[in-house]
């Protein structure tokens, strides 16, 4: 009732704005009579079948029954959907009907002129009602004669009642009367992000308390470090300036680093080092323990290497500086939503082609199908399960229809998300289990599986054995050639198509990258790229570059036209820690323009490199675990994050 009276006011409102204050008389006048005060079926059922349709108002009838439509096309119900469109083809049968009783064919030539175009457009079968104006007696004929029986009619007057009571009836509400529930909805949500906000501030307390008492334990941990060392051991001594830990060797010499100094390396993006440094707050355990071990160590006498100094956000050891993750600014964010749908870490998420859809794969072998934006029709959501680990997934170019699936199993699933259903379900040979990438062609119905044996190393790269690429029709859903790659080659890792299909690039764990041509099904070129094995590859924005990540965090973009030149690099083995690479295959994403280029991170932080620009680069919002897979939006400045915390995120730039 509270919603009716304010939709009813806003009602007011806009007539008095525009004017129209013979409506505003006339809709007071009904709200005066109005003694059910809700939707009343009959009137709708009046306005059809009592006056448009007698009075032969074949437009407005029409513009009815398409409004009705519009108003039911964002419903998640497709059964709504196709029943309406059904009831609309017998409404406007019964007005030809209606018309040819009457002795007006030219209403019904009428109504054919305004729409019957659209009509022959439709799955109904229209044409043989386009002779009817000509036909002697259509009454008798008995391919339109039950549509002149009073039995078809008083069947399809109830039909309409019984739908349209349903729907205003039921729980499917007007957009006006919506309108005070997401008012309240809002209030309601400003008070909880008031009251978040203000636990968020108890909580920066909090943590701001918790490191003074670090500070306070540093200082304490250096004065007996420096107390004990003096009596031990002359040679040495541990300084402390200001809050940050300064290990010094006397021996040796090394000064504290100037500003100037650590500025220009930073510009430099130099990196030497031990590579699994992170920021103080998210630094892991085995690091801690080692700078722990290292003061006690010398608290107790002994000598050691001391050569360690850590300032500003980086640190030196043996007079070089390893950067941290904090010597990137933060993403300015316009907005983030955050998807908790899963329940174990996710291994892939894959914007749709359109960017309407996200697919994200969890290593428990189920992938969900969703949208980030509000506006955006929930119709496609979806869970999939595939009953193994989901190591590769991929949009079909063209429909925005189709969604591959690849798992640990060798199974390849084409998932139809309008259909909701799998389409096609295929399967490597067993000697090549794991279907590490799949690309679909940007022209062509094709895609290119690569799978691989199984190894027996350690690392994601290690466990894998030698490669497969084949080549799959999206018609017929059956192999069309196998790649060659040669005698046991080395696993294929990562597959990128150019904007025209002809040329595939592909990498391997050999540190190689191999480039064919799709026409001849061949290879044209190739060269080695890495000392590592390579975990991602992408084509530059204007193709005449190609980008690969290597398993050691190197990054390099390769020219296409002088082959082997590198043309812009970065190392980010920080972000790409040993340990990661266990739970993790580490992957790149270009954004829309190519300039942006977000990494995969052991971290809870990802780097979004400039690419060939002055700046180092940037760092998202932190989750709470690795960020294991990444992607950028096909349009806009969007990209999304997967995590090891089984959360993905979607982040809109400034």
């Amino acid at each position: 009732m509270e919603n009716m009276q304010y939709a009813e006011e806003l009602v007011r409102e806009f007539l008095v704005f525009r004017g129209f204050t013979t409506t505003l008389q006339v809709f007071e006048a009904e709200l005066s009579t109005d003694i059910g005060k809700g939707f009343q079926v009959d009137k709708i059922l009046d306005l059809i079948f009592s006056v448009y349709i007698p009075k032969f108002e074949a437009e407005k009838l029409v513009c009815l029954l398409s409004f009705f439509k519009k108003c039911f096309s964002s419903s998640t119900e497709t059964v709504l959907i196709t029943t309406l469109s059904k009831l609309e083809v017998s409404i406007l049968r019964y007005y030809i009907s209606h018309a040819i009783q009457s002795g007006r064919k030219d209403k019904v030539v009428e109504l054919f002129d305004m729409n019957g175009n659209e009509f022959l457009k439709r799955d109904e079968d229209w044409t043989a009602w386009f002779a009817i104006p000509y036909i002697k007696n259509p009454n008798l004929d008995p391919e339109f004669r039950i549509y002149f029986s009073k039995e078809w009619y008083e069947a399809l007057r109830l039909s309409v009642r019984n739908f349209f009571s349903e729907i205003f009836n039921g729980t499917r509400l007007p957009a006006l009367l919506k309108i005070s529930s997401e008012k309240n909805t809002a209030n309601r949500l400003k008070k909880d992000i008031k009251q978040l906000n203000l636990k968020l501030s108890q909580l920066q307390a909090l943590l701001e308390e918790k490191d003074a008492q670090l500070c306070r334990l540093r200082s304490n941990a250096s004065s007996v470090s420096d107390g004990s060392t003096g009596k031990t051991n002359g040679s040495s001594s541990i300084v402390h300036v200001e809050d940050p830990l300064i290990l010094r060797d006397n021996q040796e010499g090394y000064p504290l680093a100037s500003p100037g100094l650590v500025g220009k390396m930073l510009d430099q993006d130099f990196v030497a080092g031990p590579s699994h440094v992170q920021s103080e707050l998210t630094m892991p355990k085995y690091f801690h323990d080692s700078i722990t071990s290292s003061v006690l160590s010398m608290a107790d006498g002994e000598a050691g290497d001391t050569s360690q100094i850590w300032q500003d956000g980086a640190y030196f050891e043996n007079g070089k500086e390893v950067h941290v993750e904090d010597e990137f600014p933060e993403v300015k964010v316009d907005f983030q939503e955050t998807f908790l749908g899963h329940t174990s870490p996710i291994s892939r998420c894959r914007f749709s082609a359109s960017g309407s859809n996200i697919a994200s794969a969890s290593v428990d072998g189920t992938v969900r199908i969703w949208t980030y934006d509000s506006s955006t029709p929930a119709s496609r959501n979806a869970t999939i399960y595939c009953g193994a680990e989901i190591m590769s997934l991929d949009w079909e170019c063209k429909s925005d229809r189709l969604l591959l699936i690849g798992t640990a199993d060798g199974g390849i699933k084409a998932w139809n998300v309008d259909a909701k259903r799998v389409v096609c379900d295929l399967s490597t040979t067993e000697a090549f289990p794991s279907v590490l990438d799949l690309k679909c062609s940007p022209v062509e119905p094709l895609f290119v599986s690569a799978a691989a044996s199984r190894g027996h190393g350690s690392s994601f790269i290690d466990s894998l054995g030698c490669a497969s690429l084949t080549v799959w029709n999206m018609k017929t859903w059956k192999a069309v050639t196998v790649l060659p790659l040669g005698k046991d080659p080395p696993a294929i890792t990562s597959l990128c198509f150019n904007h025209n299909g002809k040329i595939l690039a592909a990498s391997a764990t050999d540190g190689m990258i191999h480039m064919f041509d799709m026409a001849a099904g061949l290879q044209i070129t190739g060269w080695p790229a890495h000392d590592s094995g390579i975990s991602s590859i992408l084509f530059g924005p204007d193709e005449t570059s190609i980008f690969s990540l290597g398993s050691d965090g190197k990054i390099f973009e390769w020219s296409l036209q002088n082959q082997g030149q590198v043309l812009w690099s970065r190392n980010c083995s920080r972000f790409c820690l040993p340990e990661s690479s266990k739970i993790c295959r580490h992957e790149m994403t270009l954004d829309a323009n190519g300039r942006r280029l977000l990494v995969t991170s052991g971290s809870v932080r990802a780097p979004i490199y400039q690419v060939r620009g002055h700046r180092n680069g940037l760092r998202t919002l932190p989750h709470s675990a690795a960020i294991t897979t990444v992607d950028w939006h096909p349009t806009l400045p969007i990209f999304v994050t997967g995590s090891a915390d089984n959360s993905v995120r979607v982040t809109s730039t400034l």
